[in-house]
């Protein structure tokens, strides 16, 4: 039994992204593109990103000030009891810089064993996915689910394209291939952390990419596992974050996309 009450810690998690939700809406409304930096190649920032951050950080400070931090933006902070929140204070940061409207913040917190809560917040519709461990997953307020459907031919998959790291690209088409020619279709919606939240609630019935950083996926992948989803890397271990490679769906599409991007991915 833990120490922690996850459930009210996540729903002072849930206002504290509302409020840095709000910067950020307030900020694209008369963004100067002039401030765009870049981290390596297509890989951009701007001072939303890093203010984002800090407001993040601090707030995340008052609510549980002994645990560590990674977050994106270079926030790295280690912990004595174990536990850690994972950051991206805008994920999907090029969508928010050209102005397309899905952007988000993911907050994670996990433990060395285990995933404790996560909560993303979809800034354009004021969408917060959330959830904590074995207390279901939910859209502001309402419980959600992940898709009833259990065939891949009936689902709709999203994934994201390489950016910087060209070299397994003719795997990627591949894999692309096989999901095109399986599937209702195949979306690219510039957000990991939102494409794993619409799994979450069925809008999606999978989601799939590979070189993804922690800050990615780690609240997204806690949402879709409280709501009935399977979250594993292209050969299903459960080592998503560490091989920084993910699957997420519900059991039986997980396992018929899985079979797919396995055996393309090591074609």
């Amino acid at each position: 039994m833990s120490q922690y009450n996850y459930k009210d810690i996540c729903h002072k998690v849930i206002k504290l992204t509302e409020e840095v939700g709000h910067f950020i809406a307030t900020e694209r409304q008369n963004f100067d593109d002039s401030k765009i930096e870049y981290k390596g190649l297509n890989d951009l920032v701007s001072y939303v990103d890093k203010t984002a951050e800090k407001k993040i950080v601090e707030g995340l400070e008052s609510i549980m000030p002994e645990a560590g931090f990674i977050g994106e933006e270079g926030t790295n902070r280690s912990s004595s009891n174990g536990l850690k929140w994972i950051i991206d204070p805008l994920d999907g940061t090029t969508n928010f810089i050209h102005g397309i409207p899905i952007f988000s913040i993911s907050i994670g917190l996990v433990s060395e064993t285990d995933y404790c809560l996560g909560v993303v917040r979809e800034v354009n519709l004021d969408e917060c996915f959330y959830a904590w461990k074995d207390g279901g997953a939910f859209l502001n307020g309402s419980p959600i689910h992940v898709s009833r459907q259990t065939e891949l031919k009936s689902g709709l998959i999203a994934t994201g394209f390489p950016y910087y790291d060209f070299e397994k690209m003719p795997q990627y088409m591949n894999i692309l291939m096989g999901m095109m020619e399986g599937c209702h279709g195949v979306r690219r919606l510039g957000s990991a952390a939102v494409d794993l939240a619409y799994v979450a609630c069925g809008r999606l019935e999978g989601f799939f990419e590979y070189n993804l950083n922690a800050w990615d996926v780690a609240a997204g992948a806690i949402i879709v596992k409280e709501a009935g989803g399977v979250v594993s890397t292209f050969s299903n271990n459960p080592s998503y974050i560490e091989d920084r490679e993910i699957i997420a769906a519900p059991p039986s599409i997980h396992k018929e996309m899985q079979s797919v991007i396995y055996k393309k991915w090591n074609s």
